[in-house]
């Protein structure tokens, strides 16, 4: 029960930390008069992964793979089906040409490369993700941020992230930095030690805790950010968070995390990436079909039965 209590607290860390750094770093970047679409482009879109970031290396480093992949995986399923489903309910999402054309296809590709990087054999070593394969991820990763940068100052695009109009003092927005760095790097601590021992306590693998509690509850800033930005009537950014932060989950985090330490694939996450790839080519495929450019009501109950589906079959 301690154990689980400290869990939720490194829950609320990674949340909150989260929004600490995401706010400070904001607020600077406005005083340095970088233009706010890029910042959510950037800044925006990987601190909703942060709390991934911090468990995933900090579990690769421990040399708990299963928590650094499992938790990468059951997140990105999560954002698709739960997240996007509840969006699609709340108000039918609309696609842009660029997402269509260029962004969901850049998702599928890092998918796919997800699952063949964990079942190909380099260096000899079979089932497992490479420090170089950890490098070409973060080099996927650094062009994706390029096309965003690129994309941005290209279209113009006059969308905007609603902050206080009050600027705060340089020193208030450093400070919030500081403790949002602090209480992440608290949080993954205490998520990662805890989720170890309440596997190894209940008998239950650390993948299935993974998929599941700790996916979800690393997820909460893309929930919270995509649901407030679909009840806003801001669709764009909603599914642009999701796309976004799937792609740096798998390009960035799990390429800094094997870079730092190589990471063991179990082949039993197969027909977790088989879900995950499916989901991710049928939400592309969605704006092709049907009302053009949209993402449905019906269609995100879909989303929302098949995830309830999938964590029965996992807790069963």
């Amino acid at each position: 029960m301690i154990c689980f209590i400290l869990v939720l607290f490194g829950f609320f860390l990674l949340v909150k930390g989260s929004d600490f750094l995401v706010d400070g770093s904001s607020d600077i970047a406005k005083r340095l008069n970088i233009p706010t679409i890029v910042i959510g482009m950037t800044i925006v879109a990987i601190g909703t992964s942060l709390p991934e970031l911090v468990v995933s290396t900090k579990a690769a480093i421990e040399n708990h793979s299963d928590i650094a992949i499992g938790n990468i995986v059951g997140s990105n399923i999560t954002n698709l089906l739960l997240i996007l489903g509840l969006c699609a309910i709340i108000k039918p999402l609309i696609f842009t040409k660029e997402t269509i054309k260029y962004e969901n296809i850049f998702m599928i590709f890092t998918t796919f490369l997800l699952s063949f990087l964990g079942i190909n054999c380099v260096e000899g070593k079979m089932n497992m993700i490479t420090r170089s394969e950890g490098i070409l991820l973060l080099s996927f990763a650094f062009l994706f941020i390029i096309y965003n940068l690129y994309m941005a100052i290209h279209k113009n695009n006059d969308t905007k992230i609603e902050r206080d109009s009050k600027r705060k003092n340089i020193l208030f927005s450093i400070s919030g930095i500081i403790i949002g760095i602090i209480s992440l790097k608290i949080g993954g601590d205490l998520v990662v030690d805890n989720v170890s021992l309440i596997a190894s306590y209940l008998g239950i693998s650390e993948k299935i805790i993974s998929l599941t509690l700790v996916a979800f509850s690393t997820s909460l800033p893309e929930l919270i950010t995509s649901v407030s930005a679909t009840r806003r009537g801001e669709i764009e950014m909603a599914i642009g968070n999701i796309i976004g932060s799937n792609i740096f989950n798998i390009l960035l985090i799990i390429g800094l995390a094997a870079f730092i330490n190589p990471i063991q694939y179990a082949s039993s996450y197969n027909k977790d990436m088989l879900l995950l790839l499916f989901s991710t080519i049928i939400f592309s495929i969605y704006p092709l079909i049907g009302e053009k450019k949209k993402m449905t009501r019906k269609e995100g109950i879909l989303f929302l039965v098949i995830y309830l589906f999938y964590v029965i079959s996992l807790v069963y």
